[in-house]
């Protein structure tokens, strides 16, 4: 009689446990599963705060493009390629605000923004160690206390960019600049209002360096394995 309680008990263990691996095992593939209908809505890209800073940027640096919150690992890539799963999962939700790029495709540095809820240092750090060590500059601004134009042309550009007659063409554009912003200012004081207020505490908020599930068909990029297919430099 006891050996059939025992061998009744087992196999209901063993029932118990199949059955709670088949529910876990159908959880997984359910959660797997992409929406027919996808519980997202489009939203704006920059905050006001980061619109007024873009505007500066693409004002100051005409002859250069400004592209917005580009992953680093987007223009960086590992010496070894061994470890480039590693770094990858490491930095790839790392970005900057604005990313400054020439003309023929290659980063100068990138542009941070001092939020209302503070840059932290080690951010600060990392991005500035890790982009120095690349060759590329970085630099944090404050939306309300912009440096000069020339400064951040000189950091970026070199003295070449500010030879000649193009500096007194380059102050003209700055006095055109500081206007249209100090325009801009105003009409959001005046319109802004309490959606838009939140949205921008929305949008300011740190994200941290969360890893996407969906992100993994993009781990075979240029930061992993180089996809340039150009033979030689691109020429103008």
């Amino acid at each position: 009689m006891l050996i059939y309680f025992v061998t009744g008990a087992v196999l209901g263990a063993v029932a118990g446990a199949g059955l709670l691996h088949w529910r876990n095992a159908f959880s997984v593939r359910k959660s797997r599963r992409l929406p027919q209908t996808w519980p997202l809505k489009a939203r704006p890209l920059v905050n006001s705060n980061e619109r007024r800073v873009w505007i500066w940027l693409t004002k100051i640096m005409f002859d250069q493009h400004i592209l917005i919150k580009l992953p680093v690992t987007r223009f960086t890539t590992p010496f070894d390629k061994q470890e480039a799963r590693h770094w990858y999962k490491l930095l790839n939700g790392v970005y900057c605000t604005f990313t400054v790029c020439s003309m023929d495709g290659r980063v100068l540095g990138c542009v941070d923004i001092q939020n209302t809820h503070g840059l932290s240092l080690g951010n600060q750090t990392l991005k500035h160690t890790l982009l120095t060590q690349c060759g590329l500059r970085y630099w944090v601004v404050d939306p309300d206390n912009l440096p000069h134009l020339t400064q951040l042309r000189t950091a970026f550009l070199g003295e070449k960019a500010l030879k000649g007659s193009d500096r007194d063409h380059l102050e003209m554009r700055f006095k055109d600049v500081a206007g249209n912003l100090q325009a801009a200012v105003s009409r959001q004081r005046d319109s802004k209002s309490s959606n838009f207020a939140r949205l921008d505490a929305e949008m300011d908020k740190p994200s941290g360096f969360p890893e996407s599930r969906l992100a993994s068909g993009w781990e075979q990029n240029s930061f992993i394995t180089p996809l340039d297919s150009r033979s030689a430099d691109l020429q103008p």
